[in-house]
């Protein structure tokens, strides 16, 4: 029987293998089908705008954003909106068609560059035909898959700079490369391995980007102990990964009397400075993102998902779920950007407004702030632990949460960790055990949360600090152990960033990318080090031998 449709680009696909007639995500297969189109004709404008350069003409900021949001928008759990997928379709082809007329040679384009349509159904026709396993080779579609993935996970970061002002135009022109490249079908094995470290290369650039837009627009992150109860006033819950809404959305409820709390891996929006003026900034509502049916339940009042993670949305709450940006759910209220990327939140706030207050779940606080100024500000402290062996070990534990009972694994792992370990966590894997009570080492608390999954950089910088610091050549020689939770595209660009950098020895959980061919894990075994996770009892033995 004939597939319904195919997808593997997140960890809890189907049978650690593909989901073929729905996504575990929630997504249909015509939605399925229509972001497998999408992310063709990205690539067949990227195949334009590639020539384009090469004949030394310039490509305008609007396209580059284009190429971001349309890769950001097929990111697992962003976006489950037929129709936004089939308007993106034709916007992208219209503005390869415009640019196609620029091109001094028009001869010769690559057959993604050339295909063109003006109706739904020729639409649909063509989204059963571009699919991930067109690709018949098996290592050629792993790699070209991997690099995909790994851009999906770049346009995160890219887009959230955009959103504050910060850009860089050699990352666009490597993406819209890069994504041309994909199509080709005269690359090797070899080539295409190449290509994916470049692309991690590119990550970190990306990352570092992120982290000037995010530090220049609100202040390095500060140790902050973050409220987990409620206040007594109604309130919005405001979910994803956009500071620069969260911004927003602050600006335009102060005074209303409406309370604004953060959710699953917004929580770090807490740590910045320019946060903390605002009164009615409560607190963290809940955990990780696939707890949301229950949390957005007792939390009575409206949510504001800005980008991934939407898990499908009970009736009960479904009025109250809106999304902006990349994000989008049919039936839910999408709230635009206006001109000058302003947006109006007005019609949420006033929901918020005729609503209970949220139902408390939790008291106490948490804390974070550790991203890599806090952590140099406290590099002296730290170097003097490791020196007389109070901290014996560094685990950096970041990634993704996720629904999996195997996940448990690293809230186990975090339980049976000695003492004398520190964990170095971003992303919402936090989650298993950041309200842990795991104590802290001569004042340093054992868990050190740098942020969001966006904020992975931090840990790559206090890696490479400490590097400089004990006066090391290799950064694998640090006491360093790297036990990594993944789930999406932002994971896997993470991970090529990582190893670009020289980090060996990465174990990747609860279960290695079903998108690896066998040839392909065996590559990053044997020149990297890759390695999956087994028990908590195995793992430790290993790690802290």
């Amino acid at each position: 029987m004939e597939n319904a449709m195919f997808c593997y680009q997140c960890q809890e696909t189907a049978g650690g293998f593909g989901c073929t007639k729905s996504g575990v995500c929630g997504k249909s297969p015509d939605l399925a089908r229509m972001q497998d189109l999408l992310v063709y004709v990205t690539k067949g404008l990227s195949e334009v705008t590639t020539r384009l350069r090469e004949e030394g003409q310039g490509v305008d900021g609007d396209i580059n954003y284009l190429v971001t949001l349309n890769l950001f928008t097929t990111i697992t759990n962003g976006n489950f909106d037929n129709k936004i997928f089939y308007d993106r379709v034709k916007m992208t082809l219209a503005a390869k068609r415009k640019l196609s007329e620029k091109l001094n040679d028009k001869n010769n384009l690559p057959g993604a560059a050339l295909w063109e349509a003006s109706t739904d159904r020729e639409l649909d026709a063509k989204s059963v035909t571009v699919g991930v396993l067109t690709t018949k080779e098996e290592d050629i579609r792993s790699l070209r898959e991997l690099i995909t993935y790994g851009l999906k996970g770049l346009s995160a970061y890219v887009k959230h700079a955009q959103a504050l002002g910060f850009d860089k135009e050699s990352i666009h022109v490597f993406m819209q490369s890069t994504l041309a490249k994909t199509l080709n079908d005269n690359l090797s094995v070899e080539e295409l391995v190449a290509l994916a470290l470049e692309t991690g290369k590119t990550g970190v650039d990306g990352m570092a980007l992120l982290d000037k837009a995010n530090t220049s627009s609100y202040g390095n992150p500060e140790i902050t102990r973050v409220n987990i109860g409620v206040g007594k006033n109604s309130g919005i819950l405001i979910s994803g990964h956009d500071l620069k809404d969260l911004e927003e959305l602050l600006k335009q409820t102060e005074g209303t009397g409406v309370d604004v709390y953060t959710h699953s891996e917004m929580l770090p929006a807490h740590y910045y400075p320019a946060f903390k003026k605002y009164a009615h900034f409560i607190g963290n509502y809940g955990n990780a993102w696939w707890k949301q049916n229950e949390e957005f339940e007792s939390f009575n009042g409206p949510i504001l998902m800005t980008t991934n993670c939407i898990v499908p949305p009970r009736v009960s709450y479904k009025d109250r779920l809106y999304t902006t940006g990349a994000a989008g759910f049919a039936g839910c209220t999408h709230i635009p950007e206006e001109g000058g990327g302003k947006k109006d939140f007005s019609r949420i706030i006033e929901h918020a407004k005729k609503c209970a207050p949220p139902v408390e779940i939790e008291t106490g606080d948490i804390i974070g702030g550790f991203a890599h100024n806090q952590v140099f500000a406290l590099a002296d402290k730290v170097v003097e632990a490791v020196k007389t062996g109070r901290i014996k070990k560094f685990f950096v534990m970041a990634g993704c949460d996720g629904r999996a009972k195997s996940r448990n694994y690293y809230r186990d792992f975090a339980k049976a960790l000695p003492e004398d370990t520190v964990i170095l966590t971003a992303g919402c894997a936090k989650y298993k055990y950041n309200k842990l009570p795991l104590g802290d080492i001569d004042g340093i608390p054992r868990v050190l949360d740098a942020g969001q999954c966006n904020d992975s950089y931090s840990l790559a910088l206090i890696a490479l600090k400490l590097k400089e610091v004990f006066e090391l050549q290799d950064i694998n020689e640090l006491p360093i152990a790297f036990n990594i939770a993944w789930y999406e595209q932002k994971a896997v660009i993470v991970l090529l960033a990582l190893l670009y950098l020289g980090v060996k020895n990465i174990h990747l959980g609860p279960t290695l990318p079903a998108f690896l061919s066998p040839n392909v894990a065996k590559v990053l075994v044997e020149n990297f080090g890759i390695a999956g996770i087994k028990t908590v009892e195995e793992d430790m033995k290993l790690f802290i031998a």
